[in-house]
């Protein structure tokens, strides 16, 4: 196997695996958009989010993780998993300061699909296994 298609080929589970925990975090915001609104408040400080807003919230997120998942309009859809994804990462910065307490050690595990979302962002000219654009 060539150094290309290991490339094409980690790329692609970097690709699938960022969209399948982006998917479960937007469909969350159908089945629970309580939740989704208990998170926007204590992460993001945007308080008393309606079911009606989180589900176009839900609805946009949805547009966006089908071009993100098909390789379509990558510089834009990229992009914006990655700013996403980076908000989420960086607001949970009081569960960094204080691992050990409740669940907050699993927040650490936005670091490497942070990570992932950059590589991705960086390489999404080399990015072209099973996308609908190759461009």
């Amino acid at each position: 196997m060539t150094d290309q298609k290991r490339l094409q080929i980690s790329l692609l589970v970097m690709r699938l695996t960022v969209f399948l925990v982006m998917a479960i975090w937007t469909i969350d915001k159908f089945v629970n958009p309580g939740h989704a609104a208990v998170v926007f408040e204590k992460f993001y400080f945007i308080p008393g989010l309606g079911a009606n807003l989180v589900y176009v919230l839900g609805a946009a997120e949805i547009v966006l993780l089908a071009a993100f998942v098909s390789g379509s309009f990558r510089t834009l859809s990229y992009g914006l998993v990655l700013a996403l994804h980076s908000v989420s990462t960086f607001s949970s910065f009081r569960q960094y300061l204080d691992p050990f307490t409740g669940a907050n050690l699993l927040f650490f595990a936005a670091w490497p699909m942070w990570g992932a979302c950059v590589a991705l962002f960086l390489l999404r000219a080399q990015d072209q296994l099973l996308t609908l654009r190759r461009s």
